[in-house]
């Protein structure tokens, strides 16, 4: 299992929204992405930035190369385009984040 560390950007405005669709997130996506190899992901977000800081642990077997091109997680991106900094394709634009310090 790895670890995978990630930031988003929120556009202004719509931090509420934000946590309201993830908190409503669709079933099906969470399913997908359980099946896929995607377990304890957590999003965070820094208010005085709107930088959103995402952690997850991916599975020794997960493919990052499946996912986007999924009907649902499209669906997902679209949705999520209009309140977030994304890509022409509507993926959103994610800052890998390196591992500097772990403490067990």
């Amino acid at each position: 299992m790895t670890t995978n560390a990630f930031t988003m950007k929120l556009k202004p405005g719509y931090e509420e929204e934000y946590k309201k669709r993830h908190d409503e997130i669709w079933p099906e996506l969470k399913t997908l992405l359980s099946n896929q190899g995607i377990s304890d992901y957590a999003i965070y977000l820094d208010k005085s930035t709107l930088t959103l800081f995402a952690i997850q642990h991916l599975a020794d077997d997960f493919n990052p190369k499946e996912l986007p091109q999924h009907p649902l997680v499209k669906k997902w991106w679209a949705y999520m385009a209009d309140i977030m900094e994304t890509h022409p394709d509507n993926s959103p634009i994610e800052n890998p984040l390196s591992q500097v310090f772990y403490m067990k």
